[in-house]
């Protein structure tokens, strides 16, 4: 399977996992605070949400250099010289790759161009996802 195709479905898989902590803790949120579809208790929501989303992904990056997804696909995420990543920079990244979504997810589009098929937040910030080789 092409490492591009492996990407592509770990982002699927990371979206589920995703998906599925979002109804957590919005159910948790709405539980404690009550409905927050606007104001102050939209925007809490909303915080909360990005930066657990954000803690999980720096642990998992800085602790083994893999997601869940990440596994499953067998790739993992690296520093340049193939180094896990830092706290630092494992946090640019998120916060990086987050801005980088919105606008229509132009860092997964960058990948079909780019000769390593590297995401655009990996390429400008010199991490990398790499492909593991076969146990």
């Amino acid at each position: 399977m092409k490492s591009l195709t492996k990407r592509y479905l770990a982002v699927v898989y990371e979206a589920l996992l995703m998906l599925a902590l979002t109804l957590v803790l919005t159910a948790v949120y709405y539980m404690l605070l009550g409905d927050a579809s606007h104001g102050w208790k939209r925007l809490g929501l909303q915080l909360l949400l990005w930066g657990a989303m954000g803690a999980y992904f720096v642990r998992c990056w800085t602790v083994t250099g893999q997601t869940l997804a990440s596994q499953t696909w067998k790739l993992k995420v690296t520093g340049q010289y193939g180094e896990l990543l830092n706290v630092k920079h494992a946090a640019i990244r998120y916060i990086v790759a987050s801005i980088l979504l919105l606008p229509a997810g132009l860092t997964l589009w960058w990948a079909m161009l780019d000769k390593e098929q590297q995401f655009l937040h990996d390429r400008l910030l010199g991490s990398r996802l790499i492909l593991l080789p076969p146990p």
